[in-house]
């Protein structure tokens, strides 16, 4: 007690002189104990695990449910990266390895317990991707086709022309046979068809010009053929000519919903008028038919896009709101409320809603896949499980590369995961972060850091798929998504609950209030100079080595995470050094992008789509009309010229007369690209590109010391893109 007494007795000055000099003494001692803190981290870094790595990999397989959609994944991946389709040889290969890596799961020491799980997960995904590949084969149109197209509807969209699409299934093309027809084609409408009311079921004819999908604009460009592939699209085009109706709607529970889905959509934007309701009733029904080009512009530019694909914040704002109603109105049971599983009861109601939801809103894979995660949770609450861990999303991930494994390269799912995960792992420690903030200022904290952690996660994957970045998006999103939340989709689900009884007038009109809300702040975050940034395109490498590098500093232990550390800098250091060829060629000769110093000179203004792609994945804001005004080409519109290195020219001839003016460009050393085919026979001295061996390459980039690499050989001969010889 002596100590404590003189302490409080101890005169202030005294006191102040014993802290600095108590400080002082803790500042020389903590230097040390820093430094043997950041080196024992570094060391861990680095050798952690090392020493006893048998031991390590024996406990790691108490991580292995986390780490199964990743080594699933690694297997997928591997499937579309392999040069070319693999053969029976590869595949059996893989099953052999999966089969001893099954073995060693079950039976092998503890040390090989976990890699021999992930080897055996590895060579499942590689062999999932190529059965699902395998067995969803349909016939792709195999040159361009012009006639009558007749097909029942399955799907109505809005292009981004903003025009009207049709998807048709079972379509019949003229002089085409079973074997030769696609499964399903999509149609935009250039005409308007007020005379006839188009819904899903409904048999149609019309006359079209249809094309197989188109090839990539580039060497490591968005691969259409695939997309089209796994969605059994064989055909995509246009037609200016009436659609004609060949018969009522065909029953079916799929063309139920379709329509279903319709009539909601069209009842929402009448009782809410303008890009309001479209928007309304893409939350609610996802029928995004009815949002122009220009509204879906200004979304993405202020990074509010995600709010009309209904994907996990949708499915989870709904099964929330119906949680919690049912939960908080159980109760108000009184002593009945204290014996029922009032949690467990909300759960199912939860779950019933979401299914409900899932089947309205047309089960698109975004929809599904939000919709497998919410019913993780909601089941994990059923089963007295943890409802939101890194257990329950690896869970949902698993399940649907299992049961799509084509998944594993959309944006969606990428964006959808990564914000998840990086969320669960930040908010274990949000308790004690906001120990410290006022009460009424936690809400506001969490939503600013759910905005930043999930736009932090998503933000490399979206500038890699999307070639962009938004700067207010974090602003956008503390703006619009609690009005999202707390108003429009509870307003939605209660006008859908009092629609039966024509009482949803005023939940619609508080829903509309919402969404003109959203709309106004994606308006002004759009129109902030500098509301989005280019980026350029990185080599395909680096996006799954910065997602490798992500699960393995957080799943990681010791040097894992120091390998996980190593390959995040790689992948950013690759992609900062990346470089855009200095030399494009479209895939038919249509264009041709020159990189000069203003940025990449294009030979016409023209194949727009082509154009745009070139210019996103360079990183370059310009519009196509301005990168084909820049210095770079010269000459008359058909006959385009420009310099390359080493004094070669570059000649690009389009239009009829193109094949006519061939024998005078293809001069020694020259390098010509035709829109065209050359004439039968033709052998020149330059370096001719026309349309004969365009259709064997694909599109073309060269860079400036004159290494070619074409689509054909980023691709190989896949299924859905094979080698025509």
């Amino acid at each position: 007690m002596g100590s404590e007494l003189a302490a409080a007795i101890e005169t202030p000055g005294a006191r102040a002189g014993a802290g600095a000099a108590g400080l002082a003494a803790a500042a020389r001692a903590r230097a040390p104990g820093l430094a043997r803190g950041l080196g024992a981290v570094l060391r861990d870094l680095l050798t952690g695990g090392l020493a006893d790595l048998p031991g390590a990999l024996a406990r790691a397989r108490t991580e292995l449910v986390p780490w199964s959609p990743i080594a699933l994944s690694c297997g997928i991946g591997a499937y579309f990266a392999w040069p070319g389709e693999p053969g029976p040889a590869v595949i059996a290969a893989a099953v052999a390895a999966g089969l001893l890596g099954l073995w060693g799961a079950l039976r092998g020491a503890e040390a090989l317990r976990f890699p021999a799980a992930c080897l055996f997960l590895a060579a499942l995904g590689l062999v999932l991707a190529s059965h699902r590949a395998q067995s969803i084969a349909a016939p792709v149109l195999a040159y361009r086709y012009y006639g009558p197209v007749e097909g029942r509807i399955v799907e109505i969209d809005r292009s981004r022309a903003d025009l009207l699409r049709l998807t048709l299934a079972e379509p019949r093309l003229d002089g085409l046979g079973p074997e030769q027809t696609p499964a399903r084609v999509r149609i935009s409408l250039h005409k308007p068809q007020d005379h006839l009311a188009l819904s899903p079921g409904l048999r149609v004819a019309l006359t079209a010009n249809l094309s197989p999908p188109p090839a990539p604009a580039a060497p490591g460009a968005f691969d259409f053929r695939r997309f089209s592939w796994f969605d059994q699209l064989g055909a995509v085009g246009y037609t200016k000519t009436p659609v004609l109706a060949l018969g009522p709607p065909e029953a079916g529970l799929g063309s139920a919903a379709e329509r279903l889905r319709l009539r909601l959509s069209a009842a929402m934007q009448a009782a809410i008028p303008g890009q309001a309701g479209a928007v309304a009733a893409a939350l609610m029904t996802g029928d995004r038919s009815g949002i122009l080009e220009q509204t879906n512009a200004a979304m993405r530019a202020a990074n509010l896009y995600h709010i009309v694909s209904i994907s996990g914040l949708h499915m989870g704002l709904i099964a929330g709101f119906v949680f919690a109603a049912i939960r908080y109105g159980l109760a108000l049971a009184g002593p009945l409320a204290l014996i029922w599983p009032t949690k467990k009861i909300a759960a199912g109601v939860a779950l019933v809603a979401a299914s409900l939801y899932l089947w309205i809103s047309g089960a698109e894979v975004a929809t599904q896949r939000a919709y497998l995660m919410t019913a993780v949770m909601l089941g994990a609450v059923l089963f007295d499980r943890r409802a939101l861990s890194l257990g329950t999303v690896a869970l949902a991930a698993f399940a649907l590369l299992l049961w799509r494994p084509e998944v594993l390269t959309s944006a969606g799912f990428q964006m959808s995961f990564a914000a998840t995960v990086a969320l669960i792992v930040t908010y274990r420690h949000w308790p004690q972060l906001t120990r410290a903030l006022p009460r009424w200022l936690t809400p506001v904290a969490g939503l600013a850091m759910t905005s930043l952690v999930a736009g932090f996660a998503t933000g490399p994957i979206a500038a890699a798929q999307f070639h962009r970045m938004t700067e207010y998006g974090l602003l956008a999103n503390m703006l619009a998504v609690p009005v999202v939340g707390a108003v429009v989709m509870p307003a939605g689900v209660i006008a859908a609950v009092l629609a039966p009884l024509g009482l949803a007038a005023p939940a619609l009109w508080a829903m509309g209030l919402g969404t003109r809300w959203m709309l106004w702040v994606a308006d002004l975050i759009a129109g902030l100079e500098g509301a989005t940034v280019p980026v350029g395109a990185p080599p395909g490498w680096v996006l799954p080595v910065l997602a490798l590098g992500a699960v393995g500093l957080i799943l990681g232990r010791g040097a894992a995470r120091g390998l996980a550390l190593a390959a995040l800098g790689a992948a950013a250091l690759g992609w900062q050094m990346a470089t855009p060829p200095l030399l494009l060629i479209a895939p038919e000769g249509e264009l041709v992008g020159l990189m000069t110093p203003a940025g990449r000179a294009l030979s016409k203004p023209g194949a727009a789509f082509i154009a745009e792609s070139w210019l996103a994945a360079d990183g370059d804001g310009a519009t196509v009309e301005e990168a084909a005004a820049r210095p770079g080409f010269s000459g008359e519109k058909a006959a385009r010229s420009a310099s390359l290195p080493g004094g070669r020219t570059l000649w690009h001839l389009t239009g009829k007369s193109a094949p006519g003016r061939l024998a005078e460009a293809c001069a020694p050393g020259a390098l010509v690209v035709l829109a065209a085919r050359a004439p039968a026979g033709f052998a020149g001295p330059c370096d001719l590109w026309d349309q004969t061996r365009l259709a064997q390459t694909g599109a073309v980039g060269i860079t400036a010391d004159g290494q070619m690499t074409a689509v054909s050989e980023r691709t190989g001969a896949r299924l859905w893109a094979p080698r025509h010889d």
